[in-house]
């Protein structure tokens, strides 16, 4: 299924401001922004939901039609001999709210979900054939679908990866459409309009042709898009043309300017869902769901915060003050103020921190010559067996030789800073 959903989440009055404004296009009337009659706003725009069709007000019965009920006057022209309906020189346009999926003017019963499925598309080539059930609406009841970007599913494997084709200015997209009125039953559905003991459904379906270059990864049809401005949009709407011919079937091309396409989130693929972030690159910034988003103030303070070591020093009058090792150096170096006696805080660490300082890593302390001899002896501990609680004996000297000096035999600890001596 080729264009089975797309964004439209405007109210009817913007859209209508965005069709005079930019577009310069004619707009004598508009469907209410709100209540039962007004169309769905949606970013996960789905069949069966009611959205805002453009198209030439001619009448239920379309362009070039024999209005309802002419020639039941006497004073009217002979029946023999029908005149058809003399359109004005520059006809009104309007924005309705249709149906998505075409229902065919000659129903007598509401259609199902899957029949409705099967009319949110027509194929380009089976316009170029003569006969079908196109006929009458392709002739007479043409129009265009006001939409900001549709969908399209890449299939990789069993994984299908949703990507979101949109105008690379942004702005609206105008999808050639055929629309028809039907009239059902009013049982079925009691809330809709009544007229002759039925109810009047508009409905329209959106016309598709093959891919253009860019789109042909994802899929081999795309809808018709019509730039606003183009003689092939005056074409497709212009009422005054109401017999199907060559000059017509040729509007439905392919998309020549380039569009914009780009992975979007997978819940737009669940029909209900509707965000926002539907119409949003899954690798953006904008994305709430792209996970380098959830370390940027993280990666950001870290950038900003270099390798610090702050100290405590005591001030004149017992105070003590919270100041960088390098600024405790420069002072002590300058000579100027106070003697400070430092303290260690801590260090704050940025991205870094495996940088050592050069002659003494950080987080050990060292200790003076002097200072160790000073200190005790230290006995060392007698080593325990693997398979006995009870210590192991202490090695037997040798005969004739002398232990050196100190406790249970062992070299003196300042031995071992001889180097440093």
């Amino acid at each position: 299924m080729m264009c089975g959903r797309y964004a439209m989440a405007l109210r009817p009055s913007q859209v209508r401001q965005i069709l005079q404004n930019d577009y310069d296009l004619q707009v004598d009337d508009a469907p209410v922004d709100e209540g039962d009659s007004a169309p769905r706003q949606s970013y996960n725009f789905a069949p069966g939901y009611n959205g805002v069709v453009y198209r030439a007000d001619v009448g239920e019965r379309g362009a070039g039609a024999q209005p309802q009920g002419q020639g039941s006057n006497p004073s009217s022209a002979p029946s023999s001999l029908p005149q058809p309906l003399q359109q004005p020189a520059s006809p009104p346009y309007k924005l309705q709210s249709m149906k998505w999926g075409l229902i065919p003017f000659w129903t007598k019963t509401s259609p199902s979900y899957p029949s409705t499925l099967k009319t949110i598309n027509c194929r380009d080539d089976s316009l170029a054939q003569s006969g079908g059930m196109w006929t009458s609406m392709k002739s007479k009841k043409r129009c265009v679908v006001i939409a900001q970007g549709f969908y399209e599913w890449l299939q990789k494997g069993k994984e299908k990866i949703p990507h979101y084709i949109k105008r690379k200015d942004g702005k609206l997209l105008l999808l050639a459409g055929l629309w028809d009125c039907a009239t059902l039953p009013s049982t079925t559905h009691p809330d809709q309009e009544d007229e002759e003991d039925g109810r009047k459904v508009w409905s329209y379906t959106i016309i598709t042709t093959s891919s253009n270059l860019q789109l042909k990864f994802l899929h081999d049809r795309m809808p018709v898009i019509l730039d606003p401005g183009s003689p092939e949009l005056q074409k497709w709407l212009d009422p005054g043309r109401y017999e199907w011919n060559r000059e017509l079937q040729q509007v439905l091309k392919p998309y020549e300017r380039e569009l914009e396409v780009y992975p979007v989130s997978k819940e737009v693929g669940k029909v209900g869902n509707n965000d926002p972030v539907f119409v949003v690159p899954v690798a953006s910034r904008e994305n709430k769901g792209n996970i380098a988003n959830f370390f940027p103030n993280a990666a950001a303070k870290s950038k900003k915060q270099p390798l610090k070591e702050e100290v405590k020093v005591e001030k004149p009058g017992g105070e003590k003050e919270v100041k960088s090792v390098e600024e405790v150096n420069r002072e002590d170096t300058e000579g100027g103020g106070f003697k400070p006696t430092p303290e260690k805080m801590g260090v704050k660490r940025g991205p870094d921190d495996t940088e050592e300082t050069e002659g003494q890593p950080p987080n050990k302390k060292v200790q003076d010559q002097e200072s160790v001899e000073r200190e005790a002896p230290v006995i060392p501990r007698p080593k325990l067996s693997a398979t006995s609680n009870k210590p192991a004996r202490s090695p037997a000297k040798k005969k004739g030789k002398v232990a050196p000096a100190g406790i249970g035999g062992s070299q003196k600890i300042t031995k071992f800073f001889g180097n440093s001596a």
